[in-house]
């Protein structure tokens, strides 16, 4: 099938599964777009979403379009593009390094488990891609997207703004039309501030929902992956690949996902009840009335508005902070000492890998003009001072999040109510990069209670503020992703908010 340059752009996965099905589009086909648009852009533009690539990812797709051809069909992304955040382990060529320096190279030995339900569902693992190093749990002065392997990754919309992150470089790649979707990791925020900012759909599941053996850790009680796309029916059927492979192979669930975005009445969300999340306004007043017409939106689609009191209580975020820490510490401990694959090359030392924060801040200290031109390692060392996971301090505080997340937080605006979901900004529009003060983000954001609690955490585009993407957020009790995600694909249904980004150098005075 040959198209022009840019023919596949926008273009969600179930079409291109269709045109698939039908023998008018082949796996390899679309590789070879996906590769040249990256080849022509991310280095052209200087977006720097693409750590590395899959040497082997046209012969996977010319692999999956024998199985096709055959009527070996496995499923809606059979023989698709997805690219994978660079702390994800794989098991072939390409290396897991976070991004950092004192990785490189490392290969891991096997797949991780979200690597291997993606590859038995027909995925193409077409790459890796950047992020904020360490998925941004290095320095509290950093530069979201900025990583020591990959460089700055730069929003795609306005060349001179944040990406925002940790999975920076899966948004901007889902953004600029680099794959079909990719796969991100968030412990707090790095699924759903980056795909704000980058002006897509982005979903932090219910923890647990998601395998994270084989990714790199920051905290054991929050971390999960989550599926980043274009639109919410794209992030639904990853999802469900990411949860089991054969999940879309059952017509019951496959209809679910298909149904997901259908305005099917004109009132199709009818019934629902949501809060409104005010505590998480009032950062930036263009945000604000953006998000005031979202609300509007959601009432004319059927929805029950009512306010809701919901909060962070105080000492919420240090307490979290403190949790992260003693987790960090114990869980990248853990992930060291697997064994790397047998052909990964030596480090840049040419010594022994890092098998602890330890020896991670002793080659960060050895390797300061690579890893550290710009800002330092003070929440690596704050990790490294903690104890172990029977403190009692981090007993107080991982209990002191839970309740204030859950029972006192989410679990009790819900039932105050009887709420379905509770929404508000994801944040506000992307600040500029700026590589002597760190981030700078004024427009605040409403990840912290549900990335405590576990819960799941849907963000879609409700709009722009001066050529810059920002999102919805809606989130909930826990197991109720789908039924978030169908909220949120209603309502981008409705609005058809997202354009593609213009690569624009830097916005007007």
């Amino acid at each position: 099938m040959v198209q022009g340059d840019d023919y596949f752009e926008e273009i969600d996965i179930a079409y291109l599964a269709d045109a698939m099905e039908k023998g008018e589009l082949k796996s390899v086909d679309l590789v070879r777009f996906y590769l040249d648009r990256i080849a022509r852009i991310d280095s052209g533009k200087g977006l720097r979403s693409i750590l590395c690539l899959n040497g082997k990812a046209l012969d996977i797709a010319e692999r999956l379009d024998r199985e096709r051809s055959e009527g070996v069909i496995r499923g809606p992304l059979h023989g698709i593009p997805i690219l994978l955040k660079g702390n994800i382990d794989t098991g072939d060529d390409m290396p897991t390094t976070a991004g950092s320096l004192a990785l490189a190279g490392r290969l891991a030995s096997s797949d991780s488990l979200l690597a291997a339900r993606l590859r038995a569902s027909g995925a193409v693992i077409l790459g890796k891609a950047n992020l904020s190093e360490w998925a941004n749990f290095r320095s509290s002065r950093s530069s979201s997207g900025w990583s020591a392997e990959g460089g700055q990754a730069r929003n795609p919309y306005v060349l001179d703004r944040s990406p925002s992150g940790s999975s920076s470089g899966s948004a901007i790649a889902v953004s600029a039309n680099f794959c079909a979707a990719a796969v991100g990791t968030e412990t707090d925020g790095s699924i759903v501030s980056p795909a704000s900012a980058n002006g897509i759909a982005g979903l932090k599941p219910t923890k647990g929902v998601i395998p994270g053996k084989g990714i790199i850790p920051i905290s054991a009680s929050q971390d999960t992956a989550g599926p980043m796309a274009r639109n919410v029916r794209d992030a639904a059927i990853l999802l469900a690949a990411m949860k089991d492979p054969d999940a879309l192979r059952d017509l019951d669930e496959r209809r679910t996902v298909e149904r997901l975005c259908d305005i099917n009445s004109i009132r199709p969300l009818e019934g629902v009840r949501l809060g409104i999340a005010r505590n998480f306004c009032g950062f930036d007043s263009a945000t604000d009335n953006l998000f005031q017409e979202a609300c509007k939106a959601l009432a004319e689609l059927g929805a029950v508005l009512c306010d809701s009191d919901l909060k962070e209580e105080s000492g919420f975020g240090e307490a979290e902070y403190e949790v992260l820490l003693y987790e960090f510490k114990a869980g990248i401990a853990e992930y060291l000492s697997a064994p790397p694959a047998p052909s990964s090359p030596a480090g840049l030392s040419g010594e022994r890998p890092p098998a602890s924060l330890e020896d991670l801040i002793a080659f960060n200290a050895a390797n300061k003009e690579g890893e550290m031109p710009y800002f330092g390692q003070e929440i690596f060392e704050a990790s490294q001072a903690k104890g172990g996971l029977g403190d009692e301090a981090y007993g107080k505080a991982r209990a002191f999040c839970l309740a204030a997340s859950r029972d006192r937080g989410i679990d009790a605006a819900l039932a105050k109510d009887r709420l379905d979901g509770l929404i508000a900004p994801t944040a506000g529009p992307a600040w500029k990069i700026d590589h002597v003060l760190g981030d700078r983000p004024g427009g605040g954001g409403c990840s912290s209670l549900p990335a405590a609690a576990g819960y799941p955490h849907v963000t879609v585009p409700m709009g722009f503020v001066k050529r810059l993407p920002v999102g919805l957020s809606i989130f909930g009790a826990a197991g109720r992703d789908i039924a978030l995600m169908r909220i949120a694909g209603i309502f981008e249904s409705a609005l058809q908010v997202r354009r593609k980004p213009g690569f624009l150098t830097t916005l007007e005075n």
